[in-house]
């Protein structure tokens, strides 16, 4: 018989499709419904900003504090000294102390604005496994702690055999990995209380080692649980625009941008979407999924509202809007735009308006650009561009001019200062 759980957070995971496996999903069930439960995720610092790929997790943790229990975001200041080789073909670059303290510091912005941070029971706590990875004595961790882990066991999960059957190089500093990330979960356990770990379900293999290390050391019972691995209804990965990463800091990427990615979301994604990123009833969420023709765009507007306004606030998230309709109904220029600003040196010669569009961000290069324009998806205030050769003066930029790519995509361009 399937068991149905009668806890609040667990019923909200399943509800709102967030779930994908749970080791033992009774005896969470149990421990969320005798009291305050730690659970924790963790982050690499492997770059400046977290991005949508990381969303759905985030909001795992807020539906968990909202539920009565206690998120801990745990930053990789110790693991990404080695790299996580989960289902990569190659090994990750490695970054310096200093990379990693400047990585962390710029993903540590997004947090506060999902979680409750503070000394309560169930306030988040903000963690860097640094703490305990960083002084590790290499013999007195081989002998206490590598002694439980099965190399046979290590080589039959799928992150690492998918690697190997390729016949792609895994370094020893690699297959480290998953030792120090199940001591993650010990350490958090021992220190803290932690009795679960979550994550997407790329990272199953490593949940199960936490357990089982944490049951052989000190033999307390702890949980993992587990989110699918998101992909939109056309085969992509979620989280990868045209642009690249769709960035969660405001400095990688504008309010308007990432408002723009979320109503850009395909009809069919956007009731799973609304469940996943937003707050609104799953009632709510499945009427507005619903809906077809010109009114789906309706509810696109409220998925964007919503997910924007829960990480950059709700007055940035209206000025997105009342941009997007500048732009798109009344073919006007918005404020908010991105916007490439030019020094008068730059153009004294004029520039080609290729260049343009590869500054802007609107193309990755020039070759891609002369395609956008000979196959009539460029536009240059909002007039069809039709000469890749064209070649934009200081006198042109007397007044912003506006590039548009496709429909959706839009830059400004004007002189600094």
């Amino acid at each position: 018989m399937t068991y149905t759980p009668k806890s609040e957070f667990l019923n909200v995971m399943i509800e709102r499709g967030f779930m994908a496996d749970c080791t033992d999903l009774q005896g969470l069930d149990e421990a969320l419904m005798a009291g305050v439960v730690p659970a924790y995720i963790g982050y690499d610092a492997t770059a400046r900003s977290l991005h949508v790929g990381h969303l759905l997790n985030i909001m795992m943790l807020r539906w968990l504090q909202r539920t009565g229990h206690k998120p801990i975001t745990l930053m990789g200041g110790g693991t990404t000294k080695v790299g996580d080789p989960s289902f990569r073909s190659d090994e990750r670059p490695l970054l310096s102390p200093g990379q990693i303290d400047e990585n962390i510091d710029g993903m540590q912005r997004v947090f506060a604005r999902y979680l409750d941070y503070g000394q309560g029971s169930a306030d988040a706590l903000m963690l860097n496994n640094a703490e305990w990875l960083d002084n590790l004595n290499y013999l007195e961790f081989l002998r206490d702690i590598g002694r439980h882990f099965s190399v046979n066991r290590m080589l039959s999960f799928e992150s690492v055999k998918s690697r190997l059957d390729r016949e792609q190089s895994l370094s020893f500093l690699e297959f480290n990995y998953m030792i120090l990330q199940a001591y993650d979960f010990l350490e958090l356990n021992r220190r803290y209380g932690c009795r679960l770990q979550m994550g997407g379900s790329d990272q199953w293999g490593n949940i199960v080692n936490g357990i089982d290390l944490t049951r052989r050391v000190i033999d307390h019972e702890v949980f993992g649980l587990t989110s699918p691995l998101l992909t939109t209804s056309d085969g992509r990965k979620m989280g990868k625009s045209a642009g690249g990463a769709v960035w969660l800091n405001s400095d990688m990427l504008s309010p308007y941008e990432f408002w723009q990615f979320w109503r850009n979301t395909t009809d069919a994604d956007t009731g799973r979407f609304l469940k996943l990123y937003t707050e609104l009833p799953v009632e709510e969420c499945d009427r507005l999924g619903a809906l077809d023709g010109s009114e789906i765009n309706a509810a696109k507007i409220i998925l964007a509202g919503e997910v924007t306004t829960l990480l950059h606030g709700a007055e940035a998230a209206q000025a997105a809007e009342a941009t997007a309709r500048e732009v798109f109904e009344k073919g006007g220029v918005g404020d908010d735009l991105p916007t490439l600003e030019l020094t008068a040196d730059e153009i004294a010669d004029g520039i080609s308006v290729v260049q343009l569009f590869v500054r802007a961000g609107l193309v990755k290069s020039g070759k891609e650009a002369k395609r956008l324009i000979a196959e009539n998806g460029a536009r240059l205030d909002d007039a069809p561009l039709g000469d890749a050769g064209l070649m934009v003066d200081a006198a042109r930029l007397a007044e912003p001019i506006k590039l548009s790519a496709g429909k959706k995509r839009h830059a400004l361009v004007k002189i600094a200062g």
